[in-house]
């Protein structure tokens, strides 16, 4: 191996390590403040890539279908709720709308303008409309009622959740893949580096996104809500922060950025319905170096599983992804002996 070789590994490797950092910041996000361990993480990278791809080809996406069902399961459940506690039905028609109505309205825009095959760009941000309200929807279905776990229940819940969407992958979008275009086909020559436009566009999104995470939980209300939620639940509770809403704002953002992640690696590989796990769990692994704890952490995690999948693909293709997830085991070692465990209260 030359330099040169050795420069263009390094290149692929820090390209794939920030699309890893942006799902490991968004699974170290959903941790810190509601303590599952979101495997299906990788779920919503797939379904932001097969709705793009989906839309590309003028087809109506199953990402509707998918959005419709669940805001009608929330608005069932929250019908049910409001009914059995007493309220209002004024206030229970306001629960119902403000968690069914943007997904429905979303979704009916969705089914006329899938045909229409609009621009590159204004089907990426279609297809944000309709993967991130799937994060509070899920949040609400799956998680908010065993909000008050323990972990190990709440990553057995994650776990059948993965499963769930991997098979409602199927049924909504098939067993084919898709690969969409770049959005800037322009190329750059760097010494022995051939820079894409794909590649700055990459970069410079998950640049934007982590400095927007940053000035979100300093700056914004918000924001700094999340962080109280996440240092101490109940005392947040006491405060008058509400943890439902801290969760389903997690959610919220953790769909955003794995809807973004899959429109940022759907023009580099074809991606399936079921192809959202190994990428999920990469950021996973990298999240795990961090701890599930540190922001900064979790990046430079990430930035190393993107190098050793690189090198390793050059030197053992085959054993590429053993290598990589092997690398969980000495990072859980170090941090147990450098973090030793305490029950749980």
């Amino acid at each position: 191996m030359d330099l040169s070789i050795a420069s263009i590994l390094m290149l692929d490797g820090v390209t794939n390590g920030a699309i890893y950092a942006l799902l490991a910041l968004a699974t170290v996000l959903v941790f810190a403040v509601t303590r599952v361990i979101f495997i299906p993480q990788g779920e919503f990278v797939a379904f932001g890539a097969l709705t793009l791809g989906m839309l590309q080809l003028g087809q109506t996406p199953g990402t509707i279908w998918f959005l419709l069902l669940m805001a009608v399961l929330v608005a069932v459940l929250d019908l049910v709720a409001g009914l059995r506690q007493g309220r209002p039905p004024a206030r229970i028609l306001l629960t119902v709308l403000k968690a069914a109505a943007f997904p429905v309205l979303i979704s009916l825009f969705a089914l006329w303008a899938a045909p229409q095959k609009f621009p590159l760009l204004v089907q990426a941000g279609l297809t944000l409309a309709l993967v991130t309200p799937m994060g509070p929807l899920l949040y609400r279905l799956a998680y908010q009622p065993l909000a008050d776990a323990t972990v190990l229940v709440l990553l057995i819940v994650s776990v059948g959740v993965h499963f769930a969407l991997t098979g409602l992958g199927l049924a909504f979008f098939g067993a084919e893949g898709f690969r969409t275009p770049a959005f800037w086909d322009a190329s750059f020559a760097a010494g022995p580096l051939m820079l894409s436009g794909q590649t700055l566009i990459i970069f410079a999104a998950s640049i934007a996104l982590i400095i927007s995470l940053w000035l979100f939980f300093e700056r914004s209300l918000y924001g700094k809500a999340l962080r109280a939620t996440a240092v101490n639940r109940l005392g947040a509770r006491l405060m008058g922060i509400s943890s439902t809403t801290a969760g389903r704002l997690t959610f919220t953002m953790a769909a955003f950025m794995g809807a973004l992640s899959g429109l940022l690696i759907a023009p580099t590989t074809t991606i399936f319905y079921d192809s959202g796990f190994l990428i999920g769990l990469k950021g996973f692994v990298a999240a795990v170096f961090a701890g599930l704890a540190s922001y900064p952490g979790a990046a430079l995690g990430a930035i190393l599983v993107g190098l050793l999948e690189s090198f390793s693909s050059f030197w053992a293709s085959s054993y590429k992804e053993v290598i990589v997830f092997t690398f969980i085991l000495p990072v859980l070692l170090w941090r147990s002996l450098r973090d030793p465990h305490s029950e749980e209260e």
